[in-house]
């Protein structure tokens, strides 16, 4: 049997200001905004190369606008992925790696990890709302 994970579900305060969020300054794409009636509205997202995606809307959820922590998007160049949101306004930490990584307790070291190991990697954001995600690096490749 396959399990598939489509879709997380965001709580937010304004349906349009997360959606001009996340479509113009994340570069998620729209897949669906239906609203047919005050009460309900269901705004579909997908981030680039996902097959999961997140929706906000009205009538979705009971939970806290903002109670969302620890979101991963996975990216092969931590390094160009948080150029794009900052380079459009997305107020994006500072890149940080585990260390030391053989032993690692905990700790941090601002950078990328110097070997580019998978998983090693992150830099976090959050949406105007205070959901919290995080980007983590997997895959690099040098050009």
């Amino acid at each position: 049997m396959e399990y598939k994970f489509e879709v997380l579900i965001l709580p937010v305060s304004d349906v349009d200001r997360s959606l001009a969020f996340y479509t113009e300054r994340l570069g998620f794409n729209l897949d669906v905004d239906y609203g047919p009636s005050p009460d309900f509205r269901v705004v579909q997202l997908t981030p680039p190369g996902s097959a999961c995606s997140v929706q906000i809307g009205v009538g979705l959820t009971d939970a806290e606008p903002g109670s969302v922590k620890g979101l991963y998007l996975v990216v092969p160049d931590l390094e160009a992925a948080r150029a794009e949101p900052a380079g459009r306004g997305v107020d994006v930490g500072e890149i940080r790696h585990k260390a030391p990584l053989d032993t690692w307790q905990g700790g941090f070291e601002p950078g990328v990890d110097p070997k580019r190991r998978d998983y090693a990697s992150f830099v976090e954001f959050t949406d105007p709302d205070g959901n919290a995600w995080t980007l983590q690096e997997r895959g690099f490749r040098p050009s």
